[in-house]
């Protein structure tokens, strides 16, 4: 056994990549890309295509600039994800009666019909994870404090700096 390092060398441990949270997220997030990779290719989805899915799914027909709230994407990232969707006809894209400047993205019959063959998805994705359900359960739970922590925490530095 090591003897605790002083409070010098502990501040400088703190800078080794094995103690960042934010690189085991990332490391965690592209584990989950890989597996994702693998089970929805069965579907014809890349991972963000699922996600702009599962909102559809979960919400019915959205305008553009929600669906992003949704995703926290912007319409720059959003656009070629619902554009590619289109053009494999599981959503159509059309412009409101009210509002020309919005777009509203409705599920065509094929991508409704979708949603019955990705209901394995997350059970696989469960099962790969080696988690319980309710461990499961729990790290997303801390995970979205953490979100609500770092949101907060950014838009007190971007009020503070500006």
């Amino acid at each position: 056994m090591t003897a605790s390092p002083t409070p010098a060398a502990s501040d400088a441990d703190w800078l080794r990549l094995d103690r960042q949270i934010c690189f085991s997220l990332h490391a965690a997030s592209r584990a989950f890309n890989g597996v994702y990779r693998v089970v929805l290719k069965d579907l014809g989805l890349t991972y963000p295509q699922y996600l702009v899915m599962l909102v559809l799914w979960e919400q019915g027909d959205l305008p553009v600039k929600k669906l992003g709230e949704h995703l926290r994407l912007d319409s720059g990232t959003l656009s070629p994800l619902v554009k590619r969707l289109e053009g494999a006809g599981l959503v159509r894209r059309e412009r409101s009666a009210e509002d020309e400047r919005s777009v509203r993205v409705r599920l065509t019959d094929q991508g409704a019909a979708l949603r019955e063959r990705a209901l394995e998805v997350p059970r696989r994705i469960a099962a790969a994870t080696g988690f319980g359900l309710e461990e499961i359960g729990e790290l997303r739970e801390h995970l979205d404090r953490l979100t609500g922590a770092l949101d907060a925490a950014a838009l007190h530095e971007a009020q503070s700096c500006g």
